[in-house]
Order: C-alpha cells, then sequence, then structure tokens
C-alpha cells in the first residue's frame, strides 16, 4: 500500500528509485582533559584536519567539469574561505590551549559560539547559512574521529543513478561529491529551502525533499520511492498506476526543458502583446555568468551581504566600488538594482565594535536600513561605492527593510550628503540614480501611496512581507507549515502595492520566491506586475508561462481571489487560472 508523506520540496522535479538508506551516527564530541605537554601535539592533529578538509574541497573543484554551474564553483570557494577565517582555524587553538582540552571538544565550543551570532541575523537567507557553518564543522570533526565520509560511503552503492539516498541531512560539498555519480534524488530529515545544499540542488537539478523528521526509519532500503518536489511529497511502495503516471510526467518535463530552451533569447510577451520585465537575484560575482546564460533583462535584486560576510574587518569603499563595478559592466548596459546592506547589529559585533547589544527578537531589532541609518560611516561607505560604480550605467539603488517616511527622507539627506563628497574629492559618480524601497512589511504595504511619491520605485520582497505579516519563521520547521504566500491577507499586501504604484506611475517589481514560482505567474500577471525578479533557474521556466498567457483574458480571475477569504478556495481558483486554455 502506498505512503505519502509531507516534506518540503526544493524545485518542482520528480524522481523514481530505490531508497538507499545512510545511518550516520551522532557526531558524540566528549570532554578530555590534556597534559600541558600534549597541546602542541593536539593543536596539530587539529591543523591537520583543516587541511584535510581543505583537500577535499580542492580535489571537488578539480574535478568538476568546465561547464558546471558557477555556483557550485562559487560555493567550494566560500567554504574554502570559511575554512581560513581565524574563527574557525585560529579560535578553537585557542581554546584548546587555554582549556587544556581535546580538539573536538574546542570546535564544539566554538562552533556554539558561532552559531550564537547566526541566530542574531535577521534575513532569513543569510540566517540559513548557519548551515553551512555546521556542515564544515561536521565535517572537520568526522575528520577528527576519523570517520568515513558521505563519498566514501555510497561509493559501494552500485547503479547509484537508481537510488534515492534517504539521510538525516546533507552537506553542499557532500552533494557536490555524490552528484558526479548521478544520484536520482534525495530525502533528508532536517534543512530546508534556503539552505545551501536546497539551492545547490536546484541548480544541480536533483529532485529532493528537505524536512521528513525520522526519514531513515520510515522506508527500507531498496524500497521503490517517489519524490514529487511539485506537491511536497515522498510516495513509499507505489503501485504500477502511480509509477506509470509519475513516468510520463518526468518525459513530460523533460521534453518541456527542451522548449524552454528555445526561449532564452526571446523577449518576455504576453499573449495580448504585453512586454514583462524578468530580472535575476544574484548573490555572488559569478552568479552573473548564470544570470545573463538565463537570458534575463537585467539584475532585479543584487545582494552586497557577502562582502561582509565571514571576515574580521568591513570592506572599504574601494574594494566595495570595484565589485560593484565588475559586476555592472559585466551585464554590458542591462540594469541592475543594488539592495544597501540588509544585516543586522551583530555585525558591528564582528567588525570590532561591541558597543552595540544583540537584541532579544533579532527580527524586529536593529537590522537593514535601521542599522544604516545609525552607523553612518559604514552607509557612507558603501553608497560612496554604489554611486561611483554606477557612473555612466544603468543602475538603482534599494532601501531594504523602510517602515516610515521619515527614514526614506534620511535616506535621500545621506544620498545627497555623500554626492557632496565625492563631488568636493573631484570624483565621478552618478548623480541621478533612481531610489526605490523594498516592501516587506505590512505597513510599508499600507503606506505604499505615500512612499510611491518619495520613490522612484518599489519592490516587493515576499519572503520577508509574508513573515512579518504572518509571524512565523519560515526556517523554523515546526511552524514553516503557517508560511502561505495565498494567504488572504498576503493577497491583498500585493494587490495595494501594484494599484499604488500603477497609478503613480512608477516602476514596481517584486524579488521575493513568488516571482520565480511559475505556479503563481499568472496571478501576479493578473494583479498587475510586470517586473519579476528571481533565481536564474526559474527564469525560463515563468517566461513560458507569459508566452501563453492572455492576461485580460484572466484578470477577473484573478481579481476574484482577492475577495475570498480562505486560502483553500483560493488554491482552488488557482488551479482553475492555471489550467485555463488561452487563445
Amino acid at each position: 500500500m502506498a505512503v505519502h508523506i509531507q516534506g518540503t520540496g526544493v524545485s518542482r522535479r520528480i524522481a523514481i528509485g530505490a531508497a538507499t538508506i545512510i545511518l550516520r551516527g551522532h557526531i558524540n564530541i566528549t570532554h578530555r582533559h590534556l597534559q600541558a605537554d600534549k597541546i602542541p601535539e593536539e593543536q596539530h592533529r587539529y591543523h591537520q584536519a583543516i587541511e584535510n578538509a581543505k583537500k577535499h574541497l580542492i580535489a571537488i573543484s578539480s574535478d568538476l567539469p568546465g561547464e558546471s554551474p558557477a555556483d557550485i564553483r562559487t560555493l567550494i570557494n566560500t567554504q574554502l574561505l570559511m575554512l581560513d577565517d581565524p574563527a574557525l582555524y585560529q579560535a578553537p587553538l585557542e581554546i584548546i590551549e587555554k582549556e587544556f582540552c581535546n580538539a573536538e571538544w574546542a570546535l564544539k565550543q566554538q562552533h556554539n559560539s558561532l552559531l550564537r551570532v547566526f541566530e542574531n541575523i535577521e534575513d532569513t537567507y543569510l540566517r540559513a547559512r548557519r548551515d553551512d557553518i555546521t556542515h564544515i564543522v561536521n565535517r572537520i570533526q568526522r575528520l577528527l574521529l576519523q570517520e568515513a565520509s558521505l563519498s566514501d560511503m555510497v561509493t559501494r552503492i552500485k547503479d547509484l543513478s537508481r537510488q534515492i539516498l534517504v539521510i538525516d541531512d546533507i552537506g553542499p560539498a557532500e552533494l557536490i561529491a555524490i552528484h558526479k555519480r548521478g544520484i536520482a534524488g534525495f530525502i533528508t530529515g532536517f534543512g530546508g529551502p534556503l539552505s545551501h545544499t536546497a539551492i545547490l540542488a536546484r541548480s544541480l537539478g536533483i529532485p529532493a525533499i528537505f524536512g521528513v523528521h525520522g526519514a531513515q526509519h520510515l522506508f527500507e532500503g531498496g524500497e521503490f520511492i517517489i519524490i514529487d518536489g511539485e506537491r511536497n511529497t515522498v510516495i513509499g511502495s507505489p503501485d504500477r498506476h502511480v509509477l506509470r503516471w509519475y513516468r510520463r510526467k518526468i518525459q513530460d518535463y523533460r521534453d518541456r526543458q527542451k522548449a524552454l530552451n528555445r526561449l532564452r533569447d526571446q523577449k518576455a510577451i504576453s499573449l495580448n502583446g504585453e512586454v514583462v520585465e524578468l530580472h535575476a537575484n544574484i548573490e555572488l560575482p559569478d552568479d552573473i555568468r548564470l544570470a545573463k546564460k538565463s537570458g534575463c533583462a537585467g539584475i532585479g535584486l543584487l545582494r552586497t551581504e557577502y562582502m561582509f560576510m565571514n571576515r574580521e574587518n568591513l570592506p572599504d569603499e574601494e574594494e566595495q566600488y570595484k565589485a560593484y563595478r565588475s559586476m555592472i559592466r559585466r551585464m554590458k548596459g542591462m540594469p541592475v538594482t543594488i539592495r544597501t546592506l540588509d544585516l543586522g547589529a551583530d555585525k558591528q559585533v564582528d567588525s570590532g565594535r561591541n558597543d552595540v547589544p544583540l537584541p532579544v527578537n533579532p527580527a524586529l531589532g536593529l537590522r537593514a536600513i535601521r542599522l544604516c541609518l545609525q552607523d553612518h560611516d559604514l552607509f557612507h561607505t558603501q553608497l560612496k561605492a554604489i554611486l561611483r560604480a554606477a557612473y555612466g550605467h544603468n543602475v538603482r539603488i534599494m532601501i531594504p527593510m523602510i517602515t516610515t517616511l521619515q527614514e526614506i527622507n534620511n535616506v535621500k539627506y545621506h544620498i545627497s550628503y555623500v554626492k557632496e563628497s565625492l563631488r568636493h574629492r573631484g570624483i565621478k559618480h552618478a548623480e541621478n540614480v533612481p531610489v526605490g524601497t523594498m516592501i516587506e512589511v505590512p505597513a510599508a504595504a499600507i503606506m505604499a501611496s505615500n512612499f510611491a511619491q518619495q520613490c522612484d520605485f518599489l519592490s516587493i520582497g515576499t519572503n520577508d512581507l509574508i513573515q512579518y505579516t504572518l509571524a512565523i519563521d519560515r526556517i523554523d520547521d515546526s511552524v514553516s507549515y503557517l508560511y502561505d504566500p495565498l494567504h488572504p491577507a498576503i493577497l491583498r499586501l500585493i494587490k495595494i502595492t501594484l494599484d499604488t504604484a500603477n497609478s503613480a506611475s512608477i516602476p514596481v517589481s517584486m524579488c521575493g520566491e513568488m516571482a520565480g514560482d511559475s505556479q503563481y505567474t499568472r496571478l501576479l500577471l493578473g494583479m498587475g506586475l510586470r517586473e519579476f525578479s528571481m533565481q536564474p533557474s526559474s527564469l525560463l521556466q515563468v517566461k513560458e508561462i507569459i508566452s501563453q498567457t492572455d492576461i485580460n483574458q484572466i484578470t477577473h480571475l484573478t481579481n476574484e481571489t482577492l475577495s475570498l477569504s480562505d486560502s483553500t478556495a483560493i488554491r482552488d481558483l488557482l488551479a482553475a487560472i492555471n489550467s485555463t486554455k488561452l487563445h
């Protein structure tokens, strides 16, 4: 009898295969007191584990084919930098010497300290980077304990391409290592859609379901299972009718991907002739190549936080300027929207300032523009770099976490101040850069008509808008089921923002995950959205749906969703909208 188990899909991919259960023991760390003469030997043992972890990553990178996605190499380079970070390679050595303890115990203490810092990062995407720290620490611990790696374990598995791995957790470097052998898919007991492993799985096209608690004990080795990423479901022991249906779905997907590639160089134009702008969200310089390869019309969200993470000192004006200039130039005249720093007060602590206490509730604390408006040196340095890099180019500045008109006016003042400073220095810079705000808290959506009078554009950040409106943390799997983009309140706040911006004749975009989820494309088009920004891997599928949609024919149906007060009813109507054949 078939068994259906819910989890969190990281893409809408499907996989069929035999379950391979991986039972890795819990990393059990115990404290050992060392004699003073044993300290150098223990420090050397820790140093050797770090070096072996680096060699493992370098070996993975060397084996990558030339056509590998850019974000894979970026990920490996990021993890190598993390292994070189004093927080990982130096701090445990000091703990060993200070506390006369074994290397495993010292690393455990340092890991706990690092996790406390990440807990106080408010941005859900950046906070999910704590998983990267944990994966690296676990790798070092297993090396110290001389345990076999996951890639060593799967080496003994025959025909891995027909297997679905069922495991408690899997790190991104581990996923890269086993991907070379052609794994069909995987299921984890932990993790979520914002982890680097999830992002990597989407990039590599590996079907996966996260957050299936106790996954290794729910299936038997060799049992036939199906991963349905579209329905966030794992199906165990399916009958032949279910198998036949899913095999047909897999073939349909392959045929569709071939058709999608033909759309790469075409504009996104609806059946009724409306042009829709499809932009890409990027985080790192290497993402530019992937964005351009997807056929995007520009960059709708350039996150700048990567330059501020995993380092002791803040990047200066010149470092930031060169980084922004390089990315802007590589877009060759296409529009680039740069979001100013979206971190919290904890970053001041990392950078040597300890005069600002960590907030009790970081999601409601000193973050994003609030932090920048208090730390003028931090804000002015970034603004100078952006304005210099924007000279002669099509660049916009986007401000995160705006909640009041006073904040907008303060931002404008600081931009004017920075421009005057650059003029005084005789440095070329952009004089008329459009400045817009993100709509990511309910207050901003309700005040959208006032914001539209003061801004050059608006951008809806659905990730935080949903989180703040529904009062849930989407990476907390105990409440993540409440995260609902189709909640009536969310749709009404989106509609308010779209109508306001369109009435004010200013551009309005959406850069949250809703924009890249093709099941919402027609709904958003009917509500009035004409500028989407998303992960590059989602762009062609969204473009295809736009090309098959007559917006005039669906507007009355999308407007009807706004009158409904139940998410289930909205989903039923959305299914009708998406299944409507348009001519």
